[in-house]
């Protein structure tokens, strides 16, 4: 902050939020589900223009505010090209039978008794392995999707299951980004910061799964079988079915699990999708294919076609019709809208100071070792809500709490536990976070109907505010014992 810029005072934090929560408010109760197709983007942007309006009362030129707005744009790219190649490779595995046949296995292999736990222990298994809960959403989270679908079971149960496994397996994956930033911003080792999380982490997916085991046992399935028959039949008529064409998933798991960066291992999985269909899809590939073009010709546009702009499917069977069609660049460009309306918010708030205020009002509450925990989890949760990224609410908190955690002697891992549970995992909740936004592109729920169920994500916070609480596992710099109650 420059001599010209006035310190912002509390009102003026708070203004912008106010109107925001009003603003966002106000659109779920006009346009309910569909507030994020736009409503929520023009309430973002009109809270952006107040923060704005606010910070040159205090004395920033709009070149200034004009420059944070493009730097914290820029922070967002890495996700928009990661959709856009996420939005191809469902086009294209729609389209090479993929996602087809995984629907196809999972409705034969599957009960709703143990669905949604099943789906669960899946999901943290694979992003466990590859260190990624958006590539396990994208690939096996669209399949479950189609399976509860045949199963006749919550779509939204079945979202929650898919998130909470895909978040636990990624926040305990020493190949994550996020298990790796957040040690890396409190001044922690990796490994130190996995096993001081595990104590939040673990109580709270054991109790995801018993969760879910008990919503599984209160399904009753009666509606499946035919139903499961008819899709299964829908399938065989539309897609060859075979255990190869999952090769597409291997192959984009495996560069997962290599450490690829993720836009190209998605685009590169699209790419492998692309090509199976027009080796073992044939004949639904002519199908859809322009009258008067070769075979040639006519693979090459339904191919690139399915790339921007997804596919279509008639099949008779209106929940088929709707499983098997989609994708495309195109399908994400409202989230990449609402992703970049978000940021505008967040980057507008950072720059001119406001959200240090309210970090700093916060921190004044936290006297004690044990409230200095909980504001950290509960300031990374509202970074979240306000700056709409998951990295953003990792960063602003470790940086603006390190130095305290160091006067009150408490360990580096203490902070990092606090910015995961309350940042990393509470991320999918938000509808205009990034996070929020790419799980409702690729799964087909609303956030505001899911949330709920994602067990994991908030018991995780729980489970860290109640251990800050009763002062468990709050580690000092200099331990003379394993564990220190500070109050």
């Amino acid at each position: 902050m420059t001599k010209n810029h006035q310190q912002p005072s509390t009102l003026d934090a708070f203004i912008p939020l106010i109107f925001l929560v009003t603003l966002l408010a106000s659109g779920v109760y006009f346009f309910g589900d569909s507030s994020s197709s736009g409503a929520n983007q023009i309430a973002l942007l009109l809270s952006a223009g107040v923060a704005a309006i606010v910070g040159i009362k205090n004395g920033y030129r709009w070149e200034e505010i004009e420059q944070g707005i493009i730097k914290g744009i820029g922070m967002s790219l890495g996700a928009v090209l990661i959709l856009l190649a996420v939005g191809s490779l469902i086009g294209t595995w729609l389209l090479a039978g993929t996602v087809p046949t995984m629907i196809y296995y999972g409705l034969k292999i599957l009960s709703p008794s143990y669905f949604y736990a099943a789906s669960c222990i899946i999901c943290a298994i694979v992003a466990l392995s590859i260190g990624s809960s958006w590539t396990v959403a994208a690939t096996i989270g669209v399949a479950l999707i189609g399976v509860a679908t045949g199963l006749g079971v919550s779509l939204p149960i079945t979202a929650g299951a898919i998130i909470s496994g895909a978040y636990f397996g990624d926040k305990m994956s020493p190949l994550s980004d996020t298990t790796n930033l957040a040690p890396a911003v409190a001044g922690t080792e990796l490994f130190t910061h996995i096993r001081h999380m595990a104590w939040t982490s673990v109580p709270s997916f054991v109790f995801a799964l018993i969760v879910f085991i008990v919503l599984g046992l209160a399904e009753s399935g009666e509606t499946a079988g035919n139903k499961i028959d008819q899709m299964l039949v829908g399938l065989e008529s539309k897609f060859f079915i075979s255990w190869y064409l999952l090769v597409p998933l291997v192959v984009t798991l495996g560069m997962a699990y290599k450490k690829v960066a993720a836009f190209p291992a998605v685009f590169i999985g699209a790419l492998v999708g692309g090509l199976w269909a027009v080796l073992f899809q044939q004949e639904l590939v002519q199908s859809l294919a322009s009258d008067g073009l070769s075979a040639a010709t006519g693979s090459l546009t339904v191919v690139w076609s399915a790339m921007f702009d997804g596919i279509t499917i008639e099949t008779g069977n209106s929940d088929l019709n709707s499983l098997l069609s989609g994708g495309g660049m195109s399908s994400m460009l409202t989230t990449i809208w609402l992703i970049i309306c978000a940021m505008t918010f967040g980057a507008v708030m950072e720059h001119v100071g406001l959200l240090r205020r309210v970090v700093e009002l916060l921190l004044s509450f936290a006297q004690s070792a044990s409230s200095l925990i909980v504001t950290t989890i509960l300031t990374a949760f509202g970074c979240n809500l306000l700056t709409a990224d998951q990295y953003i609410a990792i960063v602003i908190p470790g940086r603006m709490f390190k130095d305290e955690y160091e006067k009150r002697e408490l360990a580096p891992e203490n902070l990092s536990r606090a910015l995961e549970d309350g940042g990393t995992v509470t991320s999918a909740l938000v509808p205009w976070n990034t996070c929020g936004a790419y799980m409702q592109s690729v799964l087909m729920v609303n956030p505001l109907d899911y949330a709920i169920y994602c067990i994991f994500n908030w018991a995780s916070p729980l489970f860290g505010i109640i251990f800050a609480m009763i002062g468990f596992k709050i580690k000092t710099l200099v331990q003379k014992e394993p564990s220190v109650s500070v109050v």
